[in-house]
């Protein structure tokens, strides 16, 4: 019997536009990585992310007011069972975490300054780690490195505009 292969999961496999340039989307995204980079099965992953969108549950706000229990319901709900525990306080640590030091998801970003730097802030939250910045980074590379690369190319051109000219 051929062996099923595991294909990696896009944003756009979850109907998340990335490139809408959106706070909320990023986010999204983010909240689904965090699902799928647990030892779980990818359809599970998904169930449990359609789920949560489907309560209207991707904010870090949104987290914060439907709490540990209502997170733990939607994720047994769609069958993510194993971790439910455990992935209802991380989603609910990451939060509390983006919104008390950063106010939003997209403050994080702006103010990482660098892939490298998103990176770092995202390896800070508790329980987040190389896998799920992996899955993160596969469809946000190329937006973050484009967002830095014009954000530079705009203080270059301020600098230039300030220097005296002889």
């Amino acid at each position: 019997m051929p062996q099923k292969t595991k294909h990696p999961i896009y944003a756009a496999d979850l109907a998340i536009d990335l490139s809408s340039g959106q706070e909320s989307e990023y986010f999204k995204w983010f909240l689904a990585c965090l699902l799928f980079g647990k030892p779980i099965q990818q359809d599970i992953a998904k169930s449990a992310y359609e789920a949560l969108t489907h309560d209207g549950v991707t904010s870090p706000r949104s987290i914060l007011d439907t709490g540990w229990d209502t997170l733990v319901e939607i994720l047994d709900r769609a069958h993510y069972v194993r971790y439910d525990f455990s992935t209802a306080t991380k989603l609910l640590d990451v939060s509390k975490k983006c919104v008390d030091e950063y106010g939003s998801f997209g403050r994080l970003l702006d103010e990482a300054g660098s892939v490298d730097g998103v990176v770092e802030r995202l390896e800070e939250f508790s329980g987040v780690g190389p896998k799920t910045v992996e899955i993160f980074l596969r469809d946000m590379r190329g937006i973050l490195q484009e967002k830095f690369h014009d954000e530079e190319e705009g203080k270059e051109e301020e600098e230039e505009e300030e220097m005296p000219s002889e």
